[in-house]
């Protein structure tokens, strides 16, 4: 699991990087990002009750998402918020390896903006 000190703890962080952020898609999640100023990169995962309604499978993949962005912490090198919004319920039984890659994936396309 992702450190604490990399996660958002109020909403306003969360406000302002959807209001002044860019946005990068793909078919099942979207990554939405903003410069900050507090000198350190922090994440947030956003799994809709629209996508699953059972709390136990949107957390399955709140963690799954957070410990691919854990082993892949080196690719997000500037300090920006990131807010991940998951779009398909698939993703909770998508082997772990491919959830990596298309993390991995708007992460460098994230990184060329």
């Amino acid at each position: 699991m992702l450190s604490s000190k990399y996660r958002f703890h109020s909403r306003g962080g969360v406000k302002y990087t959807y209001k002044h952020g860019k946005t990068l898609r793909s078919p099942d999640l979207s990554l939405v990002f903003a410069e900050n100023s507090r000198g350190k990169t922090r994440f947030a995962v956003v799994v809709s009750k629209k996508v699953l309604k059972s709390a136990v499978g949107r957390n399955r993949i709140r963690r799954r998402i957070y410990e691919a962005i854990r082993l892949n912490f080196d690719k997000f090198k500037q300090p920006r918020d990131y807010i991940i919004v998951v779009y398909n319920s698939r993703l909770k039984d998508l082997p772990f390896p491919e959830l990596e890659k298309s993390l991995r994936l708007l992460a460098h396309d994230s990184a060329t903006q």
